[in-house]
């Protein structure tokens, strides 16, 4: 296959020209050449961009993902990094669940202010800075993980 030019490689990935000359100059992909004044690429850039679109959603720093690739640019997947990364993820997405189920609460609670909700009450003691987490519990979990 032939390679690709820069436009094209922007086109395909999705991202700008500023983009994947960054990603170049921080040598995360490389150019095969120039046609003119025309970066080009391989074909094969685009898996590359791929993972590190993905890393970047995972929250990978930009030298993480870096130490993803191998000096010819094949994936060096660290699969240790990875597995701590999806942990960490699983903590936010707790973290993220038990915040939407507080804000759930506050939205539709009944009582006619919410420091007079016991369960209102039990999750803001339990969120505060040296919360009791046993009162997360009786606010079935509803604040756990809001200490930071």
């Amino acid at each position: 296959m032939t390679d690709l030019d820069i436009a094209e490689v922007a086109q395909r990935a999705g991202v700008p020209v500023s983009t994947l000359r960054f990603y170049e100059e921080k040598g995360l992909i490389a150019s095969s050449g120039r046609r003119g004044l025309r970066r080009q690429f391989d074909p094969g850039v685009l898996e590359q961009l791929a993972l590190i679109a993905l890393g970047r959603a995972a929250g990978f720093s930009l030298d993480e993902i870096g130490r993803m690739f191998a000096p010819d640019g094949q994936p060096r997947i660290d699969r240790q990094m990875f597995a701590a990364k999806a942990e960490e993820l699983d903590r936010t997405i707790r973290e993220l669940g038990v915040l939407r189920d507080f804000l759930r609460h506050t939205a539709a609670c009944p009582a006619p202010s919410h420091l007079e909700c016991p369960t209102f009450r039990r999750i803001l003691r339990a969120g505060a800075p040296g919360g009791d987490r046993q009162g997360s519990r009786a606010a079935g979990g509803a604040a756990e993980g809001f200490r930071q």
